[in-house]
């Protein structure tokens, strides 16, 4: 395990200096250590898929979005054992878990940030709109759900142009 986070799953030393340093918006999502997990530089978003998140952060996901965390792991190709583990032994996620994760926090600052753009965001969860929307089978994906783009890179970002087709209207 990387020296720079601890077993906790928390980020320090130089690794935190580097990602605050990298400069990140206001937080809308969960955090971790106090860093924002999107909104960040894409120099320090590498650096946090690099060292890895902690585990936990996928509950504190799942709950956020009041979404099961089993349908949660199923759609981002999580093992839940593995993750179950990792979760009780307080370690971090590996590279690819945390790109994953940080996928979906991407896709729900996305739609806040849309939802803001575009009017009065007041009691608006975006959390729980991406949860929704990502479970509704679409015609753009052949009848598939968002959600089953998500396990992989190429999905999340097949799915992040699908939102903002929705935005500029392209999409209907």
């Amino acid at each position: 395990m990387s020296n720079l986070v601890k077993k906790s799953g928390t980020i320090s030393g130089p690794a935190a200096i580097k990602i605050r340093k990298a400069g990140r918006s206001p937080a809308k999502s969960a955090p971790v250590d106090g860093i924002p997990l999107f909104n960040l530089s894409p120099q320090g978003r590498i650096a946090l898929i690099r060292q890895g998140i902690p585990a936990s952060t996928i509950t504190s996901l799942s709950a956020r979005m009041g979404m099961s965390k089993e349908i949660l792991l199923n759609s981002l190709g999580l093992s839940r054992a593995t993750i179950s583990r990792k979760e009780k032994d307080a370690i971090v996620l590996s590279s690819d878990e945390s790109e994953r994760v940080l996928g979906v926090e991407n896709l729900i600052a996305m739609v806040q940030t849309m939802v803001e753009e575009s009017g009065d965001p007041t009691g608006f969860d975006a959390a729980r709109w991406v949860s929704e929307w990502l479970t509704e089978p679409l015609p753009a994906l052949g009848g598939e759900t968002p959600a089953s783009y998500l396990d992989t890179f190429e999905g999340q970002k097949l799915v992040a142009n699908l939102l903002a087709m929705i935005q500029s209207g392209a999409y209907a």
